[in-house]
């Protein structure tokens, strides 16, 4: 398949919540192996399809095991809801692909329930805890709108901005 370009904050596209995806034909199916190959190329825990410019509710997670001998292991989620969350989960290196030069400790649940469908329409509920409880919030998060920098203090936040305005500026 293909790589795609990850966009990146601040691209407002990032900021608006995703569509509904009703179409699982080739279109759909081609951007899901795209983004796949792109989640593992950039290397990544996982993928929204905003972030190639794209406003569908849809998500690739890494689930590869670890070692470089590793087999790439993934799946796509789509139309992905939270329907239940508790447990508190401190991502204390949580980064994204979208937020380039920034990594911070995140509260997150430790453990969610998603619904969604798979690639083919079918539907499917996980429980998940841990890593990947973070990384489908960190994703599903993406299809509404939102950014893991969302979930930092309003202070380390704005350092944020500043110093991405200075990087645009050149300075």
């Amino acid at each position: 398949m293909a790589i795609r370009d990850i966009i990146t904050y601040p691209n407002p596209q990032l900021l608006k919540p995703s569509d509904t995806v009703t179409d699982f034909g080739e279109e759909t199916q081609t951007l899901i192996e795209d983004m796949a190959d792109t989640m593992f190329e950039a290397p990544g825990a996982g993928l929204a399809a905003v972030q190639v410019g794209v406003s569908k509710r849809i998500i690739v997670v890494n689930s590869t095991g670890d070692g470089d001998d590793a087999e790439k292991s993934w799946y796509a989620l789509i139309n992905p809801e939270i329907l239940e969350k508790d447990g508190v989960y401190m991502s204390e290196d949580e980064g994204c692909l979208s937020v380039p030069e920034l990594r911070a400790t995140v509260r997150r649940s430790s453990r969610v329930v998603v619904k969604a469908q798979d690639r083919n329409g079918e539907p499917v509920t996980m429980e998940v805890d841990g890593f990947p409880a973070v990384v489908l919030q960190h994703e599903i998060d993406h299809l509404n709108g939102i950014l893991f920098i969302d979930h930092l203090s309003v202070l380390k936040r704005n350092l944020y901005k500043t110093k991405i305005k200075k990087l645009m500026k050149g300075t």
